[in-house]
């Protein structure tokens, strides 16, 4: 890179960087995205770095339809882990199912393709995929969220979604309106988590 100034493209990249914010389900509404817009944010996901090009991850959409069905498999687990769970509990456990209008499971294959490939590389590449994906909703004017919980590991979710024995359950995405934002919170500055090594050894970056 140049002392020249950024480009325009450069800096529409930093205000997209910089203003993507994470937007719960609960506070998420409709419409969500659809047609093109959403074609858009589902090819971000291919754009992802994939070494070799072994595609060790997919994505699972909920539709309507299926969203009873995975509320009852959130109570099954919750109850797994504490049967006195109450009624409520419960409720609020299906509930979550239902909050955001586009919602995705991420899921990474760790066996699939070429094994020299590691899983902690598998994952960067679906983390990866998932952000584009967030970029793109938030280029578009969407709000979205990455969540996760014990659920993920449940052998009632493992079922409802056909994960093979290879596969992990890693996230779900949900994208939809924002209801409501909360302030921006504060970002590390590159001093908070870079440093630098050189002949001497470690150093903070200036």
């Amino acid at each position: 890179m140049t002392s020249a100034s950024p480009s325009e493209s450069a800096l529409a990249a930093a205000t997209l960087i910089q203003t993507r914010q994470t937007v719960l389900p609960k506070y998420q509404v409709e419409p969500g995205p659809q047609g093109m817009a959403l074609e858009m944010i589902l090819a971000a996901a291919g754009h992802a770095p994939d070494h070799r090009q072994v595609r060790p991850w997919r994505l699972i959409r909920v539709a309507e339809a299926a969203r009873p069905a995975l509320g009852e498999v959130f109570a099954q687990a919750l109850l797994a882990r504490d049967a006195q769970a109450s009624d409520i509990e419960q409720a609020q456990a299906r509930d979550k199912a239902l909050r955001s209008p586009l919602l995705l499971l991420a899921v990474v294959d760790a066996t699939k393709g070429d094994a020299q490939i590691s899983l902690n590389e598998r994952v960067i590449s679906a983390g990866c995929a998932l952000q584009n994906m967030m970029l793109m909703a938030t280029a578009l004017g969407f709000a979205s969220s990455l969540t996760t919980g014990k659920a993920l590991h449940d052998a009632g979710l493992r079922h409802l979604f056909g994960l093979t024995a290879g596969e992990q359950a890693l996230c779900f995405l949900s994208i939809g309106s924002a209801a409501s934002r909360r302030p921006f919170k504060p970002r590390p500055s590159p001093s908070e988590y870079l440093s630098v090594l050189d002949a001497d050894g470690l150093r903070p970056h200036p």
